[in-house]
Parts: C-alpha cells; sequence; structure tokens
C-alpha cells in the first residue's frame, strides 16, 4: 500500500466528533418519537410535559447545527458526504421551515385582517408546512438510512 493510498483512506475517514454528532441526533429522533407517541407522555404532571418536548426538540436543533457543519467541512467519499449533508440540512430545515410557517402566517393575519386565511380558502399557510411536517422528515430518513448503510459497508471493508 502506497503512502498516497494511506493518505487519502485518512481523509476519507468520518471524525468521531461527526459520528457522534450523527448518532445522536438519531437517538434524539428517537427521544421526540417516544415522547410523542408513547402513553407515558400523559402520565406526567402538567409542569414537566411542557419542559420535555420542547428540550428534546431544542436537543435536535442543536445537534443539527454541527453536525451539518462538521459534515460540509470533512473530506469524505461523496455519496456518504451527501447523506451525512442531507441528515443534518434536513434536521435543521424541520426548524426553519416550522419558524418560517408561522411567521408568514402571522404576518399575513397582521396586514390582512384576522380571517384572511379562511377568505382565501386555505385555511393556513401550507408551504412551509408541508416543508417541516413531510419533506424535511422524509429527507431526514434518508439521510439516516443512507449514512447507517455507509457506515456499515464500511466497517466491513
Amino acid at each position: 500500500m502506497s503512502i498516497q493510498n494511506i493518505s487519502t483512506d485518512k481523509a476519507n475517514k468520518p471524525t468521531p466528533i461527526l459520528i457522534s454528532l450523527f448518532w445522536a441526533l438519531l437517538a434524539a429522533l428517537i427521544i421526540i418519537i417516544s415522547v410523542l407517541v408513547s402513553g407515558w407522555f400523559d402520565l406526567l404532571p402538567e409542569k414537566y410535559t411542557g419542559i420535555i418536548v420542547p428540550s428534546a426538540f431544542a436537543l435536535f436543533l442543536l445537534l443539527s447545527i454541527p453536525e451539518l457543519i462538521f459534515a460540509i467541512r470533512q473530506r469524505l467519499e461523496k455519496l456518504f458526504k451527501r447523506f451525512l449533508i442531507l441528515t443534518g440540512a434536513s434536521a435543521l430545515g424541520i426548524f426553519v421551515s416550522f419558524v418560517l410557517h408561522n411567521a408568514i402566517y402571522a404576518i399575513f393575519i397582521y396586514f390582512f385582517g384576522e380571517g384572511f386565511w379562511e377568505r382565501i380558502g386555505i385555511g393556513d399557510e401550507l408551504f412551509f408546512f408541508v416543508l417541516a411536517v413531510i419533506i424535511c422528515p422524509i429527507a431526514f430518513l434518508a439521510g439516516i438510512v443512507g449514512s447507517i448503510v455507509l457506515f456499515v459497508k464500511r466497517r466491513r471493508m
């Protein structure tokens, strides 16, 4: 094995920080889903319900930003890098779309009146809502699955 192949192989290996951020982001998603889907959430006192869900979502957001930055900065195989970027960008996109959905909804109500959305027959701002609830989560799952497949493939090599 030549020196060039060894240095190229090391350049394509993800750093432990990036790997840790990736798995922590997946763990945060699992926590969010388990909190929202499980019945134990309803058993908690009301003062804790206002803390757990926002904290889990904040953790998800705070992990997505450095994961995206590390994925962009690292020299990795093209497909692997794309899946990692997709994972971080879609996780961040969920929050950006959520904020933009609410901001646009509020701005249109502020300028055009209380019943604006009902008057135009929509009832709600749809573009960013669909991005936050459907498109970005699907892209996140695609990024997670693709990255895990490539993680496993790298381990076997």
